[in-house]
């Protein structure tokens, strides 16, 4: 049987002969999380979202010329708000920013001073990890809340806002892992609508007062967002914007020098 050639990119597929060879000047690390989305996505969606982000970002670059890295995604992220549901496995903020401080550490002892968090988890809050880390290390990291890059344009690509196992993971999914969409008889997906219930608190339910929401309590199955406008379509788009505007930042990552001016 002969063997697939290894992505070069792809630090997981490759091999300590190859990787001693090769000179990298970005590592891209990729977040997830394991926690329920509604009834018709599995536990591992943001884990899938940040490898496939960072594998189409890198692919794409590295053809261009840069020399990126992609390291195995974290597949757990901050689910403290999820206790409640089963197997909704958590890192609190403090042991996640340790471990992503570690492997920081670690790609700087091995020549690797550009970093990029790609986090997929709407519950990992990870600009604090940067402020922490700066002055700290040498290295400069950079963070990319990929689902975030389309914000702009949202309204042009999806029907309606949603947080959580919605309209838009949904359509990801439907692009990406279409065999991990559950379906009834019929065709329609297994979801609820993901409905949202208010707090008592009018300042709360306005963003004028900011809690951590109990998930548990917020929905009905997990979900935030109505999942049955989604579409394989809208997921290639949104990719394909995802793409257009990161690709380019690695690719000039890769090239800049880290003088002592670096990033400005």
């Amino acid at each position: 049987m002969s063997q697939a050639e290894p992505r070069v990119w792809k630090l997981a597929e490759n091999h300590y002969g190859d990787v001693k060879t090769r000179e990298f000047e970005v590592a891209v690390l990729p977040l997830g999380a394991t926690e329920p989305h509604n009834l018709h996505l599995p536990y591992g969606t943001d884990t899938l979202e940040a490898e496939t982000v960072g594998e189409r970002l890198c692919a794409a670059a590295h053809a261009q010329g840069a020399k990126v890295v992609l390291l195995p995604a974290i597949p757990y992220g901050t689910e403290t708000n999820q206790r409640a549901f089963p197997l909704s496995m958590n890192l609190n903020p403090s042991t996640l920013a340790a471990v992503i401080g570690d492997l920081v550490d670690s790609l700087v002892g091995h020549g690797i001073r550009k970093i990029v968090l790609l986090n997929a988890h709407g519950g990992n809050t990870l600009k604090p990890v940067l402020r922490e880390l700066y002055g700290r290390t040498s290295a400069q990291v950079f963070l990319i809340d990929w689902f975030r890059v389309v914000a702009d344009v949202w309204q042009e690509i999806f029907d309606a806002p949603d947080d959580h196992a919605g309209e838009m993971e949904t359509s990801f999914a439907l692009a990406f892992a279409p065999e991990l969409v559950r379906r009834n008889a019929d065709g329609t997906l297994t979801a609820d609508e993901g409905a949202v219930a208010p707090t008592r608190f009018e300042a709360v339910n306005r963003g004028w007062v900011s809690i951590t929401r109990p998930w548990h309590l917020l929905t009905t199955n997990s979900g935030s967002g109505n999942p049955h406008a989604a579409t394989a379509e809208k997921g290639q788009r949104m990719m394909q914007l995802v793409e257009e505007r990161l690709v380019p930042f690695l690719v000039q990552l890769s090239a800049e020098p880290l003088d002592e001016r670096f990033p400005f």
